[in-house]
């Protein structure tokens, strides 16, 4: 039976990191789309499409990542790790206070994971880049969102505790292990 595994948190707070050690695992992952979002659109002429035109840079993830689920639904892998899952969108949205059409929530509700691992906010780890323009403050916001988002949608979610990236994968691994 395959599970279906949400990596999430705000911004640097290790996803990447973590799901590039699960790669480097041998166990199947599906990448973040948003840089490749934003980076698209950069090459269009639109430096920050979240900032500028939320909706639409929202839609092109919401439309990626259904994309990515149901891509991952014809593999045969028994653990599918996602950096980041369908629910973020809207989650990113409550957090810009955007009104947001009924079909992000359809489809969070619709496209089921089997467990959140949620990664909080460490302000020793931040750095911003290119691609991130939010402050740790905004990164601490933006983890009570997902965190709410996810639990209006009744996920059990398990927080990754701070440590190396070793010992981030090796609770989750464990974690999934345990809960067979």
């Amino acid at each position: 039976m395959q599970q279906k595994i949400v990596i999430t948190g705000g911004p640097s707070t290790g996803k990447t990191t973590v799901i590039n050690e699960l790669i480097s695992q041998k166990f199947t992952c599906i990448p973040e789309i948003s840089r490749q979002v934003t980076l698209k659109a950069r090459e269009d002429g639109v430096e920050w499409l979240f900032l500028k035109d939320p909706l639409l840079f929202s839609k092109l993830l919401l439309e990626g990542r259904e994309h990515q689920y149901k891509e991952a639904e014809k593999m045969t892998d028994p653990l599918i790790f996602f950096d980041r899952g369908i629910p973020d969108v809207h989650a990113y949205m409550n957090y810009l206070a955007v009104d947001y059409p009924p079909i992000y929530l359809e489809k969070s509700e619709k496209y089921r994971y089997d467990e959140i691992f949620l990664m909080p906010p460490w302000e020793e780890i931040y750095t911003s880049d290119g691609e991130r323009y939010e402050d740790f403050e905004q990164s601490l916001a933006i983890y009570n969102h997902l965190k709410n988002a996810y639990q209006a949608l009744n996920y059990q979610i398990t927080e990754i505790p701070f440590g190396t990236v070793e010992e981030r994968v090796h609770f989750i691994l464990n974690t999934l292990k345990n809960d067979k």
